[in-house]
């Protein structure tokens, strides 16, 4: 989907969520104050703050649409996360603010009196919520938007909110036991985990997190079938916005291939990576293996075995030994929980240990996407 097109889906959804919640919220505030109802009118709150979020989903979609400029040269589309951070805070705010009226009714109780008109009113929102939520839920799939699928869960959430007030109004007119304040309380709680969820979901967005091991997994697969390439490592994919995603990565290619051979090579892997999951590899490394050296493939095997043994190392690789200058480089990938700096010394002496007199370089890698 291109982004014009999911602008327009981002727009066209929202638009439908706002007037849907907006003639919701009014129907349930007008029966909640009728029925002298805490637990409707709070639901029409909540209705009401959807529709709020609606509006900043609309408004962080036409922003982060902006072109890319001199000033954010890889565009704005990280605003949409911001956008979503305060529909986060809007939902929250609603939460305390339910939960506080809530105890207040509880404190000095009012009695709610409801007709059959009420309950069929609140049954129809109840179906309405589940037909909006689906829809919306399959539109922010459709345009990879965060804002929508969490809107779209809020209103299936918001449904079964919805369900819990009309049994609190059966309970009413039937047995005559107040629940709504209680209720509300149980509401508002929902609320506030929804909203607080919802943010630290957009917080990680945000701070950036770990790469899908699927796609990671697709793109070194798709990488590691050119011809040559015997791996690829060292993934880092930044995300920009939805659907605006940066890549680096290693490669691992023979020492006789020329500088022709490598920009030939990496200009196809761009070219394919991009074309099959919509990642620019904006920069693609290069690690050379020895060739038709029988030395180099033992003293790699020893050098793997001898860092393989510490707890903490997860990988090794990007092996590369000159016999006549005696120079040895390779990377090792370290788990999170290990002392970098400690480990990395620790195989350091016993390699040397195992090949004296050589320089040696160990590039500590940390376990993005390996």
């Amino acid at each position: 989907m291109d982004e014009k097109t999911r602008n327009r889906v981002i727009v066209r959804t929202s638009l439908i969520g706002i007037v849907t919640n907006v003639l919701l919220a009014g129907g349930k505030a007008a029966v909640g104050l009728l029925a002298n109802s805490i637990a409707v009118v709070l639901d029409a709150v909540n209705n009401l703050s959807d529709a709020l979020s609606s509006v900043v989903t609309i408004l962080g979609a036409k922003l982060a649409g902006k072109r890319p400029d001199k000033k954010h040269p890889l565009g704005y589309g990280r605003i949409e996360y911001l956008s979503a951070m305060i529909v986060s805070a809007l939902v929250l705010y609603a939460g305390v603010t339910s939960l506080i009226e809530s105890v207040k009714k509880i404190i000095t109780p009012e009695e709610a009196d409801y007709s059959t008109l009420s309950l069929v009113l609140i049954g129809v929102a109840v179906v309405v919520k589940i037909v909006l939520g689906r829809y919306v839920s399959g539109q922010g799939k459709k345009a990879d938007s965060a804002s929508l699928v969490a809107s779209g869960k809020d209103a299936l959430f918001d449904a079964v909110l919805s369900l819990s007030v009309l049994a609190c109004a059966v309970v009413r007119m039937t047995a005559k036991v107040s629940l709504e304040p209680y209720v509300g309380v149980v509401i508002s709680g929902f609320i506030i985990k929804a909203g607080i969820e919802m943010m630290l979901e957009t917080v990680n967005d945000i701070l950036g997190k770990r790469t899908d091991p699927e796609l990671a997994q697709q793109i070194k697969k798709l990488i590691s079938e050119e011809e040559g390439v015997r791996g690829a490592y060292d993934l880092l994919i930044n995300n920009y916005g939805p659907g605006r995603n940066y890549a680096s990565v290693h490669v691992e290619v023979p020492d006789t291939v020329t500088a022709a051979d490598i920009d030939r090579l990496t200009r196809r892997i761009q070219a394919r990576v991009y074309r099959e999951t919509g990642i620019v590899l904006a920069a693609v490394g290069v690690y050379s293996y020895n060739t038709g050296d029988n030395d180099a493939a033992r003293a790699r095997d020893t050098v793997r075995e001898i860092v393989l043994r510490h707890e903490g190392v997860l990988q090794v690789h990007g092996f590369y030994m000159d016999e006549e200058t005696k120079d040895m480089r390779f990377d090792a990938v370290l788990d999170f929980k290990a002392d970098g700096a400690a480990l990395i010394e620790t195989i350091r002496g016993e390699v040397l240990e195992a090949f004296p007199g050589w320089s040696l370089i160990i590039a500590p890698d940390v376990d993005i996407s390996d």
